[in-house]
């Protein structure tokens, strides 16, 4: 089975891309037959960010990225989000790929489940 997990939050102030990426490394875990996608959207680019610094007892999204990834996870950031923030002249996460709509749209179109946080 193909899951595709669609953040558009961002990594702190709220807790969806901290419960989408627990989803993803709890598939992974139990069904690790499983495929699992993610892609970032909105301000959820700013998830794919390195070094991040959190307070101790906190959740570390980049962790929880990396985790995923080294599972043979798969995570895309859109490009068009990411250049509104600014982002494509900084190093993202290794593993992350800049991505578009059109990816996006062969994501939801060979995803056999599609959740969107």
């Amino acid at each position: 089975m193909t899951v595709l997990i669609i953040i558009n939050d961002a990594p702190y102030g709220s807790e969806k891309a901290y419960n989408a990426l627990r989803l993803a490394m709890t598939l992974q875990k139990e069904q690790s037959e499983s495929e699992v996608r993610i892609f970032l959207m909105a301000d959820a680019v700013g998830c794919a960010l390195p070094s991040q610094i959190t307070a101790q007892g906190y959740y570390n999204i980049e962790r929880m990225l990396k985790s995923v990834l080294s599972k043979s996870g798969q995570v895309k950031a859109c490009g068009t989000c990411a250049q509104a923030r600014g982002l494509p002249s900084r190093p993202l996460i290794e593993g992350v790929a800049i991505s578009n709509m059109s990816e996006l749209t062969e994501w939801v179109l060979t995803s056999d489940k599609v959740l969107s946080f």
